[in-house]
């Protein structure tokens, strides 16, 4: 059996990096599920000064990732950051960016502007991008978009795709009450889960297995033993490619534009940290966050950290 490789992407709840081998090694990413996620340990464990800007991420990989990449930019550029990862899926690290906890935090469009307008209609990634300022609440700003996209899919193996003549999610939604789909506990509710599923492709599951790692090695794990049909795995995850996983087109657009972008608490950041994102978002592309993941969640197993800083330095932003 292949290597799998956790990928992060939504505010998903994910606290696992590891590989599968014959059996499944899991590192947890965060604190255990009794814990404050607000109070976990990281690089900011303890309050940081008022003039630091403090960068939360969601407890899955990429989000880790992206955060450590805010915060590296901005120390480049001159200004104080720190770190506060794991805080949980999107209903948490907005709940603390809106209560001042934390000043910024990498999101992504599509996923962002639905969370606040559940009745929006955009799909594209430039009318997500003219319609969010509008949607988003007093005292939150979104920053500039990057090119970087990473998008939910319906993900199968090849068996399955041949079994049931798979390309699509309209192909699934015809056998779906012979599938059972695997996902975050939240896709159960979201606009773009079995909500969409069904008003869009007439799919309704046989049942839905959830899994708290984000699409990562649980969710594979399960998807590659047939103990469910179809995974909810995010579209920057290394192990699709590596396990010959078939992605199902999605031709109505339920999994629509989701751009890597930061979120801030709008009045806390300087012109200079400001230009630091920004400038960040001008160069991150959706196959450096491939790599980086495989960076951190395969076998070199690198700390977002320090990938981070690798990516930055590659990049000319830093030294």
């Amino acid at each position: 059996m292949k290597a799998l490789f956790t990928r992060g992407r939504v505010a998903r709840i994910a606290a696992a990096t590891g590989a599968l081998s014959l059996t499944l090694t899991v590192a947890a990413c965060g604190a255990g599920s009794g814990s404050n996620p607000l109070q976990n340990g990281g690089s900011s464990a303890s309050a940081a000064p008022a003039d630091t800007v403090v960068i939360g991420s969601a407890n899955f990989p990429e989000s880790q990732i992206v955060a450590e990449i805010y915060a590296g930019a901005i120390n480049g550029a001159g200004a104080k950051a720190s770190t506060k990862p794991n805080i949980g899926s999107r209903e948490v690290y907005i709940k603390a960016l809106t209560e001042g906890s934390i000043d910024v935090v990498p999101d992504y469009s599509g996923n962002l502007l639905t969370y606040f307008d559940k009745s929006a209609t955009q799909v594209s990634a430039d009318d997500i991008a003219k319609a969010l300022p509008g949607k988003l609440p007093s005292g939150l700003k979104a920053l500039n978009a990057s090119k970087a996209e990473d998008k939910d899919a319906m993900v199968v193996t090849k068996a399955t795709a041949e079994k049931y003549s798979l390309k699509s999610i309209e192909d699934m939604g015809k056998v779906c009450d012979q599938l059972t789909i695997g996902g975050p506990p939240e896709f159960q509710e979201r606009a773009y889960g079995l909500p969409g599923l069904k008003s869009k492709y007439n799919c309704t599951p046989k049942a839905f297995e959830p899994y708290s790692d984000g699409g990562g090695p649980v969710t594979q794990k399960a998807l590659l033993e047939d103990k469910v049909q179809v995974a909810d795995i995010f579209t920057t995850t290394p192990a699709i490619k590596d396990n010959d996983l078939v992605v199902l087109e999605d031709p109505k657009n339920n999994f629509i534009a989701q751009q890597v972008l930061p979120v801030i608490k709008d009045g806390k950041l300087s012109s200079q940290a400001t230009d630091a994102l920004n400038k960040v978002s001008a160069q991150l592309t959706t196959d450096d966050l491939i790599n980086l993941n495989r960076m951190v969640s395969g076998d070199a197993k690198t700390s977002p950290k320090d990938a981070a800083a690798q990516w930055l330095k590659q990049k000319g932003i830093t030294q």
